[in-house]
């Protein structure tokens, strides 16, 4: 082989080396990643006793500002919702009314709206919890077919999370308590399953107040099940609401998550106050490669 032959060669190999370190570098960079969790008190008007016409139309516009947004009660008014979303977000719905004959029966009222782009790939998965409480009582829980909805996120760099948006039945009865006992429980099997080792963030209306101990062992009990850190302890809402809502994460094996920043988003209000009856929480995170997985 000839002197230049043999140059170019070397010269090719150091090009394409360092070309592809330099391109795993920045396929390994850090990426930012907004998230709300939001109730949207999305009852039908007569029972929301407000104007949900006017509320929706600045919830849907102020998603657009996260790269994901979990919803809870977003009942009977979705298609409101999507009138005012932009063409780019990608809208999850969770699982649908246990049966067309049931005329006052809802579905899980659970949307994930994603504004994470293209170049990331999702799946979603519904599942309906198996237990409830109250018909005709315990805030007619039953009515809706309430459950969680998984997210599976890959990143264009290959970091992969999965995402549980959910919404536990409401009510301050030992049958209401026990029911979401059960939820949780639920939950954690499903998360256990399809899900080990995975970064994770859970996140939802729990309808579990932290001020209440027996409400509190059941979180604490869910944390540990699922090795989960709470987000916001000290967070309060400004209104002074109870703590129903709540953010948990944990790292996976290959994807870490570092938390920027989180709070409540005051941006959620209009001239006649709050636009629901729920804070808008948020985090802010750095979603990377763990160091041992590069």
């Amino acid at each position: 082989m000839s002197r230049p032959i043999r140059s170019l060669l070397l010269l090719a190999s150091f090009t394409l080396m360092f070309s592809g370190k330099f391109a795993t570098a920045k396929i390994d960079s850090p990426i930012e990643m907004e998230l709300l969790v939001y109730n949207t008190h999305g009852l039908p008007t007569v029972f929301a006793k407000d104007n949900p016409d006017k509320r929706f139309p600045a919830i849907a516009r102020l998603t657009q500002r996260y790269e994901l947004s979990l919803l809870q009660e977003d009942f009977a008014h979705h298609e409101t919702l999507l009138q005012n979303l932009t063409a780019q977000s990608l809208v999850l719905r969770g699982n649908a009314r246990r049966s067309a004959l049931c005329l006052f029966c809802s579905g899980s009222g659970l949307t994930t709206i994603s504004n994470l782009g293209q170049r990331w790939h999702v799946e979603t998965q519904a599942e309906a919890f198996n237990s409830c409480s109250g018909w005709l009582g315990g805030l007619n829980d039953c009515f809706a077919n309430k459950g969680f909805q998984l997210v599976l996120l890959e990143s264009p760099s290959g970091n992969r999370l999965m995402v549980v948006n959910t919404h536990l039945d409401a009510g301050r009865s030992a049958s209401d308590r026990a029911a979401r006992a059960t939820q949780l429980k639920q939950i954690t099997a499903r998360i256990r399953k399809a899900a080990p080792g995975e970064a994770l963030i859970v996140a939802g209306d729990l309808n579990l107040d932290w001020q209440d101990l027996k409400d509190r062992a059941l979180l604490e009990q869910f944390r540990e099940d699922l090795n989960l850190i709470r987000i916001g302890n000290n967070v309060q809402a400004v209104n002074g609401w109870p703590i129903l809502d709540y953010i948990f994460y944990r790292n996976g094996r290959k994807t870490t998550l570092e938390i920027l920043e989180n709070g409540e988003d005051l941006a959620f209000r209009n001239e006649d106050g709050p636009l629901s009856d729920h804070p808008a929480f948020f985090v802010k995170f750095l979603v990377q490669t763990r160091a041992s997985a590069i």
